[in-house]
């Protein structure tokens, strides 16, 4: 018996079948494509970082996003996100892609000036990233045979290309991810992991329509409210 009632479980549906994935975890990848590093100012000969998100941040394909509160430059990144169906510490780089269930299109939306303060001042960055329904998701496509190396990713915003890149660019790419976060942390089914942006970030208002793109995928829609 539970003091109060028991959180709703955070789902995604799986594409082609009739099922949901139930998320455990989310973790995304800091500075991953070397002209989104440039953009923000970083330096390309450090390597990436992880940094997580809560679970109830997930939005669903098709939603609605409330501009947050305590931002005047809220922005956009899109992303390849990763789902893992097998979990393991210390997985090796040829073995990554047994452990992922699928793939799919994602935004890790950002509080950018609240990002930079606490970057600024050396304080954690969730009060930029960690927030209300930062973690829009498209539905998981099923992976059949090895993890994607090439293939464009792009986003739009009432429907004007601001993000277009190529999952080529990445610093890291996805085994190479799995492998490293997985000597941080024991990956688990259900964990997502959102594997970093390219570069043309930028701000969205009230009214804005977001359209994500990775080749292979399904759109994913989001509107600014």
């Amino acid at each position: 018996m539970h003091i109060i009632n028991i959180p709703e479980i955070t789902d995604v549906p799986v594409l082609g079948t009739d099922k949901r994935f139930p998320v455990r975890r989310i973790y995304c990848v800091g500075r991953n494509y070397i002209e989104h590093i440039k953009e923000m100012g970083g330096d390309v000969r450090k390597p990436p970082f992880f940094f997580q998100k809560p679970t109830d941040c997930i939005v669903q394909d098709g939603s609605q996003v409330k501009y947050p509160t305590l931002t005047s430059d809220f922005q956009f990144e899109i992303e390849l996100v990763l789902a893992i169906g097998l979990g393991g510490n210390n997985i090796k780089v040829e073995d990554a892609a047994r452990h992922v269930l699928g793939t799919a299109v994602g935004i890790d939306f950002t509080r950018r000036d609240l990002q930079i303060q606490a970057r600024d001042a050396g304080r954690p960055w969730e009060i930029g990233k960690s927030f209300d329904q930062s973690a829009p998701i498209g539905g998981i496509k099923l992976l059949e045979g090895e993890l994607p190396v090439t293939g464009e990713i792009s986003l739009e915003v009432n429907g004007v290309t601001k993000q277009r890149g190529d999952l080529e660019q990445l610093i890291w790419n996805c085994a190479e991810i799995i492998s490293k976060l997985s000597e941080q942390y024991e990956l688990q089914p259900g964990d997502l992991i959102y594997t970093g942006t390219p570069a043309g970030v930028g701000p969205v208002v009230r009214g804005d329509h977001i359209t994500g793109k990775v080749e292979g995928h399904p759109l994913l829609h989001i509107d600014i409210v």
